[in-house]
């Protein structure tokens, strides 16, 4: 047995020695690395696409929208920011308040980048699309901060000097362009309307958050056209025919059925003025100065619309429009003047009433009333009355030409109308007031008091002990003054002027009338503080007749509103 595995063993070793004494060959290790394919990043051009010539492919018509910017530039002159009120416990924060523009602004290219991505063929290759891309952003740009840092106007909210025009709006208009020129023109009208639309909401929430005024947002819609123009036309002479791979679409038809996105400026209503004559309840009429009135006076309007009608023919059809009108108000720092005047003369009168039935010395009531209000801050919610406006009827066209025709319409609809609005918030401390009141039989509410006891005609006198502190503050936020107008029925007509440069595209400028008759109600609520801070002297004025509830104004008006504007539309 032990030979046995003994034999066994050599023979294994033996084999060992021979297997080590073999030459051995070894191959080196390969990394096998993943191919990418880069041929969508490749320079393509498709047969049969023609080039693009000059004027085949520029509308000009970012340059009437800069220059209206431009020249409603004068309704900043008379604004008064809350720098004004850099020491003092003024804001303004709007009702509306959104970030979301930060991002719309790029949704042109992020629709482009992302369409070319999938594989969906547009206008260019890929080096075609950046080189066109980069040069309307460069100019884009230039021009923006060019214009803003030399001519330094203040933003609505009085943050910075560099205002006009609207760097967000020009950017958006840019990103729109491209997706516009890629797509829109050449795979379906709608990734135009989708990109203008965005843009034209960018714009709008650029207003409504008082960062820019309505001609910073005009003059920075027409450079991002501009721009875009101007970048496309150099990529069009530094890659002539290469590159590209759709033609335009091309419509035969000649309706004129079409869908709108609008932008324009708004005339017609300048001021509104309340005073006496406008009281709800004239016994109110005792608590306004002489002749005193809450005027309201209002810059040119910021509008926009969706807009579209279906033509039985080339001349006659039926359609509809959605428009937001939004107008800001002028010198709202006034406002803040008067809150503050009003309660510095209701806390007077309130000193007045109080010396002269108390028991009291006057210095420690004075002392009293120093600490009664402590906090006083006011908050502008909202400084545009907005009205939204739903219109359907009949629409018409009148052919001048293959390229342009003139528009009319006849239009009814509703309207309505979202208040401005202006927040007080006050804190101090609360006061109780101790007091003693003879009520006889000739007391007549309303007719007022004698005081210190003395004989009455009116049937009441009154005497004060002690006016003190509660023991406890007060903190309280209320709506100061707000204006609103209630919904009415709307008349509309108007004339356009349509050029068609594409045949599924088209440029209009129109003037624009609307009529309707509105009741504006403002409501002013300056003694809500004082239901806080001295409760039983409330209690005392509504026994004695009198109140302290909101005055409330209504005023009838018949409302002419005028547009001038330009929208883009595809036609269908």
């Amino acid at each position: 047995m032990k030979a046995k595995l003994f034999l066994l063993g050599m023979l294994l070793a033996a084999v060992t020695a021979v297997k080590a004494a073999e030459p051995v060959t070894m191959e080196p290790m390969k990394l096998e690395v993943p191919q990418m394919d880069l041929d969508i990043f490749k320079s393509k051009t498709n047969p049969g696409v023609k080039e693009y010539k000059f004027l085949d492919d520029v509308t000009f018509v970012g340059v009437p929208i800069f220059a209206a910017g431009w020249l409603i530039k004068s309704e900043k002159r008379g604004f008064q920011s809350s720098d004004r009120y850099a020491n003092t416990k003024t804001k303004l924060v709007t009702n509306f308040k959104t970030s979301i523009d930060d991002y719309t602004q790029f949704f042109g290219p992020a629709m482009t980048v992302g369409l070319k991505m999938a594989g969906v063929e547009g206008r260019s290759d890929w080096p075609r699309l950046l080189t066109s891309s980069a040069l309307s952003y460069g100019f884009m740009a230039a021009f923006v901060n060019g214009i803003k840092y030399t001519a330094k106007e203040m933003r609505p909210d009085g943050s910075t000097a560099n205002s006009w025009p609207s760097g967000h709006t020009a950017t958006s208009f840019v990103g729109a362009t491209i997706l516009h020129k890629e797509y829109g023109l050449t795979r379906s009208p709608w990734y135009s309307i989708a990109g203008y639309g965005v843009a034209t909401a960018t714009g709008v929430m650029r207003i409504l958050n008082n960062r820019h005024w309505i001609s910073d947002v005009l003059s920075g819609a027409g450079i991002g056209i501009m721009s875009t123009e101007l970048g496309y036309f150099l990529g069009d002479v530094i890659f002539k025919k290469k590159g590209l791979l759709r033609n335009d679409l091309h419509q035969d038809s000649d309706n004129p059925s079409f869908f709108s996105i609008s932008m324009g400026m708004g005339f017609g209503l300048k001021d509104l003025s309340f005073g006496v004559d406008e009281l709800v309840h004239p016994e109110d009429a005792e608590d306004l100065a002489d002749g005193r009135k809450f005027g309201v006076d209002f810059h040119s309007a910021s509008v926009v619309g969706l807009e579209g009608a279906y033509f039985f023919n080339k001349y006659i059809g039926v359609g509809g429009n959605l428009r937001v009108r939004a107008m800001t108000a002028k010198n709202w720092s006034n406002f803040i003047d008067d809150a503050k005047d009003d309660r510095k003369n209701i806390d007077r009168a309130f000193l007045d009433a109080i010396d002269a039935t108390s028991l009291m010395p006057t210095s420690q009531i004075q002392n009293e009333m120093s600490n009664m209000t402590t906090f006083e801050e006011y908050a502008i919610e909202s400084d545009h009355l907005t009205e939204f406006s739903a219109n359907v009827g009949l629409y018409f066209n009148l052919p001048l030409s293959s390229r342009f025709s003139l528009g009319s319409k006849l239009l009814i609809g509703r309207s309505m109308t979202q208040a401005l609005d202006i927040n007080a918030h006050y804190r101090g401390d609360a006061k109780n007031m101790t007091y003693m009141l003879n009520i006889n039989d000739g007391f007549q509410p309303g007719n007022g008091l004698d005081t210190g006891g003395a004989d009455v005609e009116n049937g009441a006198e009154l005497f004060i002990y002690d006016f003190a502190s509660a023991g406890h503050g007060y903190d309280v936020e209320w709506d100061y003054l707000t204006l609103g107008g209630n919904n009415t029925t709307n008349f509309g007509t108007g004339l356009s002027l349509t050029y068609k440069y594409k045949s599924n595209f088209s440029w209009k400028v129109f003037v624009d009338y609307d009529y309707s008759q509105k009741e504006f109600t403002l409501t002013a609520d300056p003694y809500r503080y004082l239901k806080h801070a001295a409760p039983n002297f409330v209690s005392l004025i509504e026994t004695l007749g009198s109140n302290l509830d909101p005055i409330e104004f209504k005023l009838k008006k018949n409302l002419n509103h005028f547009t001038i504007g330009g929208s883009f539309a595809i036609t269908f």
